[in-house]
């Protein structure tokens, strides 16, 4: 329990303001209040808050104007939350004691290579809250320059997984699966814990919401059913069914990742180091012996080429037998979207319609899903070596998986059906010949400004894949929105952009 501080007992009293600052805790002071001028707080000051049972430490803004009083401290939602504060409650605001790791950060700033002590000391202030997003950001800028060595990465994996909760399953195997990423609509993880738990296999999966993207994992299965569930809320729902699908920010595995991707992603950094470590410490984490990693290839993926995927993959096979892992990284088709939704609603969309067998599922949803699955249940002695894709596509066939899978959404608190949008709009081909590639990058974009992943319907849904003919005027895709405005602001976008659908007419013989 925190304690009101002795030495200065200077206070505010707090007023929650309802403004969104990210992960980073903000107060906003009046400039000339007492606890400003007493202490010299300013814009952008470090200071440590704190309530009768709650501290954080945070960063100040300044207001000019009445917005509030001179005894009133406005917080931030994030300040707000870590102080689990109520309106009027007294609020500590002293000056905080330095944080030493930040000189570990200025050391690999300069290419100096850190250990896993000075790793474990940075984690454990991230998890904190006790850095900037100026800190965070340099840190990231750092180890993506600088790079980092294998002893580093597993240094750094292994300080991740410290700084939170982790799961121990007695010995048990424990199957995982994780995608890189970079592919709008690939949403295989529903699919493939439905197919690895009907085999008999344990896969208690963790998922992350989109940041950047139309959609994370978590946002789609949220369509379907909770995921923000406690960490022996999953525990007793995979130990129920063999698997579950749950967001990873609600068990607090590998915390301090959390916070870091948020800032890479605003950054547009995502370096080979961090991402090793971002990977493989939420499987660390969670408990898993087993994993399989998805690594989407293509110019408009997150992994570009051939070299790169090589790279990757060897690091991650490095750091994970140096955890004691079995990692197995499966090289797949980043060409093009996979299935046909990209948003929440629409991707869950896809997923039933694999489960269900449905007429017209995407074919390559459920190819990829049946590849992924089959991989896990050879490593996991499921299957023979050879006989694991069978297995799954026997599973996925008979219904088994879907049996299996909606047996979790009701451990998890009950199945829902995907939302709909209530405005739509078709758009159609200008002129026909055959698709050449699709551009993921930008068709991504299209589906955010629709409103996704917030708006959970909404998004965009194809019409058309490559290789396909395209007569003029046959549809290429609909767009999915909550409103009218959005629906035309990301329809004006494709009208710019129209060349994220490359078709070129066929050459007469």
């Amino acid at each position: 329990m925190a304690q009101p501080p002795d030495d200065p007992p200077l206070f505010v009293h707090a007023r929650r303001l309802g403004v969104d600052t990210g992960q980073e805790a903000v107060i906003f002071l009046r400039e000339d209040s007492d606890i400003a001028r007493a202490e010299g707080f300013k814009a952008h000051s470090r200071v440590e808050l704190s309530t009768a049972t709650h501290r954080t430490l945070a960063t100040v803004h300044t207001v000019s104007n009445q917005a509030l009083s001179r005894g009133l401290g406005g917080l931030s939602e994030s300040a707000w939350r870590r102080l689990d504060a109520r309106e009027d409650e007294t609020v500590w605001v002293r000056h905080p004691p330095p944080v030493d790791s930040l000189g570990h950060v200025r050391a690999k700033v300069y290419g100096q290579p850190l250990g896993e002590a000075q790793y474990a000391a940075i984690m454990a202030d991230i998890s904190a809250g006790r850095y900037m997003d100026v800190h965070l950001a340099a840190f990231i800028t750092g180890c993506a320059q600088q790079g980092l060595s294998d002893a580093e990465m597993v240094g750094m994996t292994r300080a991740m997984v410290a700084a939170g909760q982790r799961l121990d399953w007695g010995g048990r195997l424990v199957m995982d699966k994780h995608c890189v990423g970079g592919l709008p609509g690939n949403r295989t993880t529903p699919i493939v814990v439905a197919i690895v738990a009907a085999a008999g296999l344990l896969i208690p999966k963790t998922s992350s919401r989109a940041i950047t993207s139309p959609a994370g994992t978590a946002d789609t299965m949220e369509t379907l059913a909770p995921v923000e569930l406690s960490l022996e809320e999953m525990r007793r729902v995979a130990e129920r069914t063999g698997g579950c699908v749950v967001w990873g920010g609600s068990v607090s595995l590998s915390p301090a990742d959390d916070v870091l991707v948020q800032v890479e992603r605003s950054l547009d950094i995502d370096s080979e180091g961090q991402l090793v470590a971002s990977v493989l410490s939420k499987k660390v984490a969670a408990g898993a012996s087993h994993v399989v990693i998805d690594m989407p290839v293509g110019p408009t993926a997150k992994v570009r080429d051939a070299r790169q995927a090589a790279s990757l993959a060897a690091a991650i096979g490095r750091t994970g037998v140096a955890l004691g892992l079995s990692v197995h990284v499966v090289e797949t088709d980043g060409r093009a979207p996979v299935g046909r939704g990209i948003g929440p609603a629409l991707e869950a969309r896809d997923v039933l319609s694999v489960l269900q067998g449905s007429a017209g599922a995407p074919a390559d949803l459920a190819a990829r899903s049946v590849a992924l699955a089959g991989v896990l249940l050879e490593i996991g002695g499921a299957a023979e070596a050879g006989a694991g894709e069978q297995l799954a596509r026997r599973l996925l066939d008979t219904g088994e998986a879907w049996a299996r899978f909606q047996a979790i959404c009701e451990a998890q608190g009950g199945m829902r059906t995907p939302p709909g949008a209530p405005h739509t709009r078709v758009v159609s081909a200008e002129r026909e010949g055959v698709l050449i590639r699709l551009d993921n990058r930008e068709l991504a974009r299209v589906a955010k400004l629709a409103g996704a992943p917030v708006d959970r319907a909404a998004g965009l849904e194809l019409a058309v894949r490559p290789g396909e003919r395209i007569e003029r005027g046959q549809p290429l895709f609909t767009l999915h929105a909550q409103t009218r405005g959005q629906l035309a602001y990301a329809h004006d976008y494709w009208l710019d952009r129209r060349t994220m659908f490359t078709i070129e007419q066929e050459e007469t013989p």
